[in-house]
């Protein structure tokens, strides 16, 4: 099943050379997981509702295996501070759903469960 990095960076008003260093560097610690970026900053948006002042960076993996052993990686884990001395930010490993995937489903069960019926 696919999994994701998702990660809601706040840059600084003036970005520091060494984000562009990780910039330049991290696609080579994505390549041995297959990693790939599906978001990247998306500069442009139209935000519906609430406040967004983060920049969102999505990158998709085959698994959930993949996506940790790239962070856990040591070419990845020398390129963090790179990044973080200048950004503020989040990031999660996260499955995504199977083929198929219906929310009704779920809402069913969940309904079972809030009720007891599981």
């Amino acid at each position: 099943m696919t999994a994701y990095a998702i990660a809601s960076l706040h840059p600084t008003a003036v970005l520091h050379e060494e984000v562009f260093q990780y910039m330049e560097r991290v696609q080579a610690t994505l390549d041995p997981f297959d990693g790939r970026f599906l978001i990247h900053g998306a500069p442009e948006r139209d935000v519906k509702e609430g406040e967004w002042p983060a920049s969102v960076v999505l990158v998709g993996f085959p698994s959930m295996d993949h996506a940790r052993r790239w962070y856990d990686s040591a070419d990845y884990q020398e390129l963090i501070p790179l990044r973080a001395r200048h950004m503020a930010g989040d990031l999660q490993l996260i499955d995504g759903v199977a083929p198929g995937y219906d929310p009704a489903t779920t809402a069913a069960a969940l309904r079972a469960a809030s009720h007891g019926t599981a």
